[in-house]
C-alpha cells in the first residue's frame, strides 16, 4: 500500500544528525527522523550516585520529555501537572537501558552522564529517534572525559559498540520501517527495535495493536528493524567521522 510520504516499505525517513547544536553540554545532537525532531544532549558529572560509589563503575541514565507543542495540540508541562506521566518514565528507562548496553561502565570510571531527550516536534518514531541521537551525544561527552585525562580507558573501550533504534510495524498487511504518526495510528502491530551496530538486539518492544500476529510477521518486522538499525549505525559513524 502506499505510504503517506511516498516511501517504499522497507525505507526509513531522511535522517539527520547535526552535533554540536546545543553550546553547553559536553555533547549535544539534534537528531532528525522525517518531521520528527529531538534535542538530544549529554551532560557529565564527576562522581556517581551514593549507591554506586566505590565500585569503580560508571552511570549513565536518560531523561525523555516532550515540549508542549511538539505535537498538533498542546500537551501541559508534567513539571506543572506535578507528576511525571508512565509514558514518559517507561520511555526514559528505555533510553537508559539501551545506551548503557554500548558502555563500558568500568571503563568509564566513576563519572556519571545524564542524557536529555527533549521531543522539539513529534511525528511518530520519537522514543527511536532519542536513542539513535543519544548514542551520538554521549560519544562526544566521552571524548570530552578522555580529552580531559578523565577515563580509566579509551573511548573506544568505553564505547565498545554502537546503538541505534527504529520502529516497524504491520499496516493493511505489510511489514513496514520507521512510522510516522499517520502510519502509527493506523498500525496493526506496533514494535520498536533496538539494535547494536553488528544488528544484535539490545530490546524489542512489539504488540498487536489491532490483532494477533503470526510467526512470520513477528521474523519479517525484525528482519526490517535490524536493516533499518544497520543504516542507522551507518548514519551515526558518518557523523562521528568514524
Amino acid at each position: 500500500m502506499a505510504r503517506p510520504d511516498g516511501r517504499r516499505p522497507d525505507q526509513l525517513r531522511p535522517v539527520t544528525l547535526t552535533r554540536g547544536w546545543s553550546t553547553h553540554p559536553e555533547g549535544s545532537v539534534l537528531v532528525e527522523f522525517g518531521a520528527t525532531r529531538v534535542l538530544c544532549t549529554a551532560s557529565v558529572t564527576e562522581g556517581v550516585p551514593r549507591w554506586r560509589k566505590g565500585s569503580g563503575l560508571g552511570w549513565v541514565t536518560a531523561e525523555y520529555a516532550m515540549l508542549p507543542r511538539a505535537t498538533n495540540t498542546r500537551s501541559d508541562r508534567e513539571s506543572v501537572r506535578g507528576k511525571i506521566g508512565g509514558r514518559t518514565h517507561e520511555i526514559s528507562r528505555l533510553i537508559g537501558r539501551s545506551l548503557r548496553a554500548c558502555v563500558d561502565l568500568k571503563a568509564l570510571g566513576e563519572n556519571s552522564v545524564v542524557l536529555d531527550c527533549d521531543v522539539l516536534q513529534a511525528d511518530g518514531g520519537t522514543r527511536t529517534a532519542a536513542i539513535t541521537g543519544a548514542y551520538v551525544a554521549l560519544y562526544d561527552a566521552v571524548t570530552w572525559l578522555a580529552e580531559r585525562k578523565s577515563l580509566t580507558g579509551k573511548v573506544e573501550k568505553v564505547m565498545h559498540r554502537s546503538v541505534a533504534a527504529v520502529s516497524v510495524g504491520v499496516i493493511g498487511g505489510e511489514p513496514m520501517l520507521d512510522l510516522c504518526y499517520a502510519e502509527d495510528v493506523t498500525a496493526e502491530v506496533d514494535m520498536n527495535v533496538v539494535c547494536t551496530g553488528t544488528g544484535d538486539f539490545v530490546e524489542v518492544q512489539g504488540t498487536g495493536e489491532a490483532g494477533v500476529f503470526a510467526r512470520d510477521q513477528l521474523d519479517a518486522l525484525l528482519d526490517l528493524g535490524v536493516a533499518g538499525c544497520l543504516e542507522l549505525a551507518d548514519a551515526q559513524r558518518k557523523a562521528l567521522n568514524l
